[in-house]
């Protein structure tokens, strides 16, 4: 099968039999072979009994239900796991995603190698309050992650079968994909300059708790870049760094004092110092730093499966 496209989706019922159609045409004027995978997030407005007419009619049309809303991570990764193709295309079901840069996004990763492709929307058709804080977080994603992309939240990407079956997509953590895909040792990462719609039908689903939840993810996800598979690492080496430090600064108060004492010159108790206490602290915050470090090496070598979503009906 050439393409597996997956479309995560909340309460988007009106625009699935449009989208589906424009897939289908798009596929059928390439010649390409397909799957269309709809993961309903928790749809609560009839979107799975659409998901059911158009699976009725179409055998390569596949459904994912989930009994709650467990957010676009949870249904990409589920998507993933039921994606058959040798390129998955992700899109959101809004409308917004033009199917017509599915070829093009497909012969990207066929005939120029590319591991990964992401759209880039360098024309929005978003308000204002929307795409100056995408614009700052996309420049922070560039500059901490290195991976030189406009647009790390742009739902239209391509992917090889290998990448999207190497990741684990959980949390928030959609947004950087990229990153992910990088870690896991796919570098060849690519851009394409993509059509954005205005939307159609319905409302956005993401707000302004979005940016704050983007950049937390972001930290964890630079972390578990860097230090998942040895999380002492940092926390050993900061407890260490830290318990030397304050080891030092009381055993150099004491000896200060001894001396002092030895030559008879007058000087404050240790216990009287702030500093002495300072220390102490730097001291205790040095173990528990080490003991961090030491207890997530543990976890990580006896964790198991991270992702545990019910699935309420599937087809």
């Amino acid at each position: 099968m050439d393409i597996s496209v997956v479309i995560p989706l909340l309460n988007e019922r009106e625009s699935l039999g449009e989208l589906h159609a424009w897939i289908v045409r798009v596929m059928r004027e390439e010649g390409l072979s397909y799957e269309v995978i709809f993961v309903d997030d928790g749809s609560r407005d009839g979107s799975w009994e659409e998901i059911e007419r158009l699976a009725a009619t179409d055998s390569a049309v596949h459904g994912i239900r989930f009994r709650r809303n467990y957010g676009k991570s949870a249904a990409l990764y589920c998507g993933f796991e039921q994606a058959r193709g040798d390129v998955v295309v992700t899109m959101d079901a809004d409308l917004q995603d033009s199917p017509d840069e599915i070829p093009s996004l497909y012969r990207m990763i066929t005939l120029e190698g590319f591991d990964m492709v992401s759209g880039w929307k360098k024309e929005r058709h978003d308000p204002m309050g929307k795409r100056l804080p995408s614009k700052f977080f996309n420049f922070t994603a560039r500059c901490v992650s290195g991976i030189r992309l406009r647009d790390f939240n742009c739902g239209l990407k391509a992917y090889r079968n290998q990448v999207v079956k190497s990741i684990e997509v959980y949390g928030e953590m959609h947004r950087f994909i990229p990153i992910l895909a990088k870690r896991a040792g796919y570098g060849r990462i690519g851009e394409k300059t993509v059509q954005h719609r205005a939307r159609k039908y319905g409302t956005s689903k993401f707000g302004w708790e979005r940016m704050i939840k983007g950049y937390l993810d972001l930290i964890t996800v630079m972390f578990m870049s860097r230090f998942s598979r040895s999380p002492m690492y940092i926390f050993g080496g900061l407890g260490t760094v830290m318990f030397i430090i304050g080891g030092a600064t009381t055993v150099w108060i004491i000896v200060d004092k001894v001396v002092k004492q030895a030559h008879g010159i007058a000087v404050r108790g240790a216990t009287d110092q702030p500093l002495f206490y300072l220390a102490i602290v730097t001291v205790i915050l040095g173990v528990q730093l080490f003991l961090a470090g030491f207890l997530g090496e543990l976890i990580n070598r006896n964790s198991g499966d991270r992702n545990s979503y019910l699935i309420d009906k599937q087809l």
